[in-house]
């Protein structure tokens, strides 16, 4: 393969992530592993804890993707290098817009100002407005519902 197939294996990767980590977030995280999930929907969870129950999904998503760099080292199967390179990526894009930039669990960048860094915050500040499984929406990360890209007071209102 090519240099050029390698790239674009990462990017699908990286992409096709997008959709885990939304299908997973939906369907797991606010499913059967909503044990683990809850904490993260709690305002202010265990003063002074770093750590979440929420945080054993770092473990579920890493992973495959060592699995796959592992896979692909050592097999005759490349390919699966550069899948486990994307979903490394999208790991480390997740960690850095939403425990970083949005929790703000680390001061390593705060002041991210343009309209799409609002808009993940908006889409963010809205599935965490509600503190159970049900009801929640936006469930991905870097696909965010163009409603977000608008100011709150701008979003079409549900009727009841």
């Amino acid at each position: 393969m090519t240099t050029f197939t390698y790239i674009l294996i990462t990017v699908a990767a990286i992409c096709g992530m997008e959709f885990v980590a939304w299908f997973t977030h939906k369907y797991v995280m606010h499913g059967l592993l909503w044990s683990w999930h809850e904490d993260h929907h709690k305002p202010h969870f265990k003063e002074g804890k770093f750590f979440e129950k929420n945080d054993l999904f770092f473990l579920v998503f890493a992973t495959p993707g060592a699995g796959a760099i592992l896979a692909g080292s050592f097999t005759s199967h490349t390919w699966l290098f550069f899948v486990g390179l994307g979903i490394t990526i999208y790991g480390a894009i997740y960690f850095l817009i939403h425990d970083v930039y949005i929790h703000q669990r680390f001061e390593w960048f705060r002041q991210l100002d343009n309209k799409y860094s609002r808009a993940i915050l908006r889409a963010h500040g809205a599935h965490h407005a509600r503190q159970t499984k049900e009801d929640c929406e936006s469930f991905g990360l870097l696909v965010v519902n163009q409603k977000f890209f608008k100011k709150r007071s701008q979003w079409e209102k549900k009727v009841a």
